[in-house]
């Protein structure tokens, strides 16, 4: 368990305004992933002439919401854990598990991109035509569910930033040999 007399030292701890935004951008991904899930889950469109279309019929959706829980969930404990003083000693695992988060979203968001763009565009060459005129309001909330999950992975790309300083800063610059000192 955490000994809570512990005190971080001040080159890994972050100082107080980044520790606020780190806190704060973990805390917004909660409802901004919250959000994409459910559109992305709750998504269905009913249609007489093609039948019905719900998420689960693309693969790119369901890793997309996926993706999105567990990102949410990995959010709300790091936000959590954020100020524990014995994790936040614990660099390395912030910033492996940000950098791990920010590439799981922007995955996923690009297979949903992929998906909206056949849908709203098709691809004649293969035999798809576009899908977004009969089903409008499905496309509609699967746009919407993108932009919340891109605002999440801007997030979790800021987030990824603040955790490579917190794992590098407790590293001294690397030193210049005295050759090149005197060359100069």
């Amino acid at each position: 368990m955490c000994d809570m007399d512990t005190k971080p030292t001040s080159t890994s701890s972050l100082p107080p305004r980044l520790k606020l935004l780190d806190s704060s951008l973990r805390i917004i991904v909660i409802p901004l992933g919250v959000a994409s899930l459910w559109l992305t889950v709750t998504n269905h469109e009913e249609n007489n002439d093609y039948g019905d279309l719900v998420f689960s019929n693309f693969t790119g959706l369901k890793y997309m919401a996926f993706v999105t829980a567990i990102a949410s969930g990995y959010a709300f404990l790091g936000a959590v854990s954020s100020w524990v003083s014995c994790l936040v000693t614990k660099g390395w695992i912030f910033f492996v598990s940000d950098q791990v988060m920010a590439y799981l979203v922007v995955t996923s968001g690009g297979a949903v991109v992929e998906t909206l763009y056949l849908a709203n565009k098709g691809d004649i060459e293969v035999g798809w035509s576009e899908a977004c005129s009969s089903y409008g309001r499905f496309c509609g909330k699967m746009e919407l569910a993108l932009v919340f999950h891109f605002l999440a992975f801007c997030c979790f790309l800021v987030l990824a930033v603040i955790s490579a300083y917190r794992a590098f800063s407790i590293f001294e610059p690397p030193a210049v040999p005295i050759t090149q000192l005197e060359e100069a």
